[in-house]
């Protein structure tokens, strides 16, 4: 199982170090086991085959001895002249030399023949340096190894007897084989067992992984969200390590989701009362603005209080446009459907630059738009709010001079609708922070008039409503507001 996926060496997942690093849980705890009892059946293969050897060859020297005792001065097998009469048993070499003179050269077989000893093999048993203990010799095809012995008798006569040592050597073998195949037998079944033993017992940790990755791809930033993924009740047994796990995973969610509720019953709360306070504010202002024209219309009207009723006009007209921003902003954020019609970006853009010349005439106004209408399905009147904020914001944060150019193009299955400018750029600290409310670029762009630093939130606001994005990019020479949005389809 892999509890956490990684990627190598990024900041957000970063690189173990060690041995085992990067393997998962099941891995590390079977290939240990299984390395462990491949490591414990060597040592016991080798240990077994080592003193099995030993037994063996004792048992060997034993009989080599034995054998030699038969051909001493108290040998039943003498005759009356002294002549050894005694038979050589099978597989056993026995060799007299008496001084220089080979008098016995022979090798009893295993079916009863006697095969002689050639002058190399003979050579080489007076050279080996024999004695009463018992010490290894190859003597060569067909003979191969013997574990030998040699005396003297007391006429002077040198012995040599011995027995060979592959039956023996084919014993321990065997056993080599045998051990070497059970181990390898019983390394697969230990290692197919362990890796199903350590698998079941890790299926509750799986499904708590399963459980905490579905939580982990929960939007849980804003909006109405409830966490309601629980690890299962069989996965919370305390009195396991993995049920502690989950239960306190649960634990977990349980405070997540009792915080999101908290959270989300702020957010209402405070969306009800920003659109109740502009509801409420709309009427006020509407008759601060009505009073304030009445009275400018009085001719003997004196200059000063003219100029007064005047700033309190204008001030009131900017008052309005921040309740209804706030007022729109409540409603985007309460989730208000929007209308689904379809809507002429292209005609759409046309509008809102000729507009935006009549308003900035000190600006240069372009169009880049393709040769067939853009459409989209959405509210009309919404999206031509984002134009218009998009332009005015170029307008107003950028000095006289200014070329300002709207594009809309299709872009595979969706809609590309763009307003850039040659102006001075934003400061690349604001730039992350440039869709929250009441954000404002004054200090780094050029400032022609007012702001309430709420028309790029409406335009991410708006945009988000009808299921696309936007995204700016700043640099000095070029800002450039990209919107993405669904093209219409025949279904809409």
């Amino acid at each position: 199982m892999s509890v956490s996926g990684v990627v190598v060496g990024s900041p957000e997942h970063p690189r173990r170090s060690g041995v085992l690093s990067g393997w998962t849980l099941r891995r590390t705890l079977v290939t240990p086991i299984v390395a462990l009892f491949a490591l414990v059946t060597l040592l016991s293969g080798v240990g077994m085959s080592y003193l099995l050897e030993n037994a063996l060859q004792r048992e060997l020297d034993h009989r080599v001895a034995s054998t030699a005792r038969g051909f001493g001065p108290d040998d039943p097998g003498r005759g009356p002249e002294g002549q050894r009469r005694r038979v050589v048993g099978p597989d056993m070499l026995a060799v007299v030399v008496d001084g220089s003179v080979v008098r016995t050269n022979t090798v009893a077989t295993r079916g009863g023949q006697r095969e002689a000893l050639n002058e190399q093999q003979i050579r080489a048993l007076l050279q080996a340096g024999l004695s009463e203990q018992p010490s290894t010799l190859d003597l060569g095809e067909p003979l191969g190894p013997y574990r030998l012995i040699a005396f003297s008798t007391p006429e002077g006569a040198q012995v040599v007897t011995g027995l060979p040592l592959d039956p023996m050597l084919d014993s321990v073998r065997r056993v080599r084989l045998i051990t070497v195949g059970l181990g390898l037998l019983g390394f697969v079944v230990v290692g197919l067992g362990t890796a199903w033993v350590v698998g079941r017992a890790l299926r509750p940790l799986e499904r708590v992984a399963a459980t905490a990755t579905r939580v982990s791809q929960v939007p849980l930033s804003s909006g109405e969200v409830s966490v309601t993924e629980r690890v299962p009740l069989r996965d919370t047994d305390r009195r396991t390590e993995v049920g502690q796990v989950g239960a306190a995973l649960n634990d977990l969610l349980e405070h997540v989701d009792s915080a999101l509720r908290v959270r989300q019953e702020g957010e209402a709360r405070l969306r009800r009362f920003v659109a109740d306070a502009s509801h409420e504010l709309r009427t006020p202002l509407s008759s601060i603005r009505g009073y304030t024209e009445l009275s400018m219309r009085d001719p003997e009207l004196p200059s000063d209080v003219r100029r007064s009723l005047t700033r309190v006009d204008s001030e009131s007209h900017r008052m309005a446009d921040l309740v209804e921003d706030l007022l729109l902003l409540a409603r985007l954020d309460a989730g208000r459907p929007l209308a689904r019609e379809p809507v002429d970006l292209t005609r759409l853009l046309i509008d809102t630059v000729s507009d935006a010349r009549a308003a900035g005439p000190g600006h240069q106004w372009r169009l880049d738009l393709p040769e067939d209408a853009v459409e989209v399905t959405g509210d009309g009147a919404r999206l031509t709010q984002v134009l218009v904020n998009l332009l005015a914001n170029a307008r107003t944060h950028t000095p006289a001079g200014t070329t300002v150019t709207g594009r809309v193009r299709r872009e595979g299955s969706g809609v590309l609708l763009e307003v850039e400018d040659d102006g001075p750029g934003i400061d690349p600290a604001l730039v992350p922070t440039v869709f929250e409310r009441f954000s404002r670029g004054d200090s780094a762009r050029t400032r022609a008039g007012t702001s309430t630093g709420l028309g790029l939130s409406i335009v991410e606001a708006v945009v988000g409503a009808h299921g696309g994005s936007v995204h700016v990019d700043s640099r000095p020479g070029r800002t450039r507001f990209t919107l993405r949005l669904p093209a219409a389809t025949t279904d809409d």
